[in-house]
C-alpha cells in the first residue's frame, strides 16, 4: 500500500464526546475504533495522542483560580481515561492494543518507554500514549508531536471537526478558503492557529508533516493514511 508506514493520530478530548455536552460517547468511540482498524487492517503502525478537555481542561481550571499545575495534572489524568476508553473499544473489533502512559500507573498502564513503544508497533500493536508528556504547562499537541518525533512517525494526522485549514474559521465564516497545502512558514506568516507553537515548531524543526483532516467522516482515515489528498498538509 502507498502512503505512510508508521502514523501518529492526535484526537481531542472533545472528539469523543460526540453530541454529549462532556464525557465519552460510546457510539462516536466505537466508530473510531472502526476507523483505526481499517487503517491497522492496511498494515499501518499506529501511535495514537488522545486530549483530555472532553473531562477536564487544565488551562480552565487555572483561569478560574485553581493552580496550573494541580489543573494540569488533573488533565493528564482525563487523557489516561480517554486512552482506556479507547483501549477497550479497540479491542472490541479485534485490535491489539497498549496503553502507555507518561505519569507511571502501573495497574492500569505500562509506562512510556520509547524501545517498548517501537517495538509493539513493529508487531502490529496500536500504541495509545497517555498522560502528556508528564509535564505541566505542554498540551497533548507538544505530546503528539514529541511521541511522533520518538517513535519515528512519518506524519502527525490531527483528527478534527473540519476538513481541513481554513483562512478563517469555517464554522462561523463561510467565506473562509480552504488550503490543501501548506508550508511552516506560510502557517505563521498567514498567522493561523493548527497547534500550538511547541508542538508546531518541534514539526518544523523535524521536518514532521501535519495532515489536518475531517475525522468524522467515515473512510477519511485510511484515504490519508494511504497518502490521498484529504484535508491539509502542512510540510517544510
Amino acid at each position: 500500500m502507498a502512503g505512510y508506514k508508521r502514523i501518529l493520530l492526535k484526537l481531542s478530548g472533545e472528539a469523543l464526546m460526540g453530541d454529549q455536552q462532556f464525557g465519552i460517547d460510546p457510539i462516536r468511540i466505537s466508530e473510531y475504533a472502526k476507523e483505526i482498524k481499517a487503517v491497522v487492517d492496511a498494515g499501518v503502525e499506529v501511535g495514537i495522542v488522545i486530549g483530555g478537555g472532553n473531562i477536564f481542561r487544565g488551562v480552565s481550571g487555572a483561569s478560574k483560580g485553581m493552580d496550573r499545575v494541580q489543573g494540569d495534572h488533573m488533565g493528564m489524568l482525563a487523557t489516561v481515561i480517554n486512552g482506556l476508553a479507547l483501549q477497550s473499544a479497540l479491542e472490541d473489533v479485534g485490535i491489539y492494543t497498549r496503553l502507555q502512559s507518561a505519569i507511571e500507573m502501573e495497574k492500569i498502564a505500562e509506562p512510556f518507554i520509547r524501545r517498548r513503544a517501537i517495538r509493539h508497533l513493529e508487531k502490529g500493536r496500536v500504541v495509545i500514549f497517555g498522560g502528556g508528556t508528564g509535564n505541566p504547562y505542554f498540551t497533548t499537541d507538544t505530546a503528539a508531536t514529541l511521541r511522533a518525533i520518538e517513535i519515528d512517525a512519518e506524519v502527525i494526522l490531527k483528527g478534527t471537526r473540519v476538513d481541513g485549514i481554513y483562512s478563517a474559521d469555517p464554522e462561523k465564516d463561510k467565506t473562509a478558503t480552504k488550503y490543501t497545502n501548506l508550508s511552516f512558514k506560510e502557517v505563521y506568516d498567514l498567522g493561523l492557529n493548527i497547534m500550538d507553537m511547541t508542538a508546531f515548531t518541534l514539526s518544523k524543526e523535524n521536518s514532521l508533516p501535519i495532515v489536518v483532516f475531517d475525522m468524522n467522516k467515515p473512510g477519511n482515515l485510511i484515504k490519508v493514511a494511504r497518502g490521498e489528498e484529504v484535508g491539509t498538509i502542512v510540510q517544510n
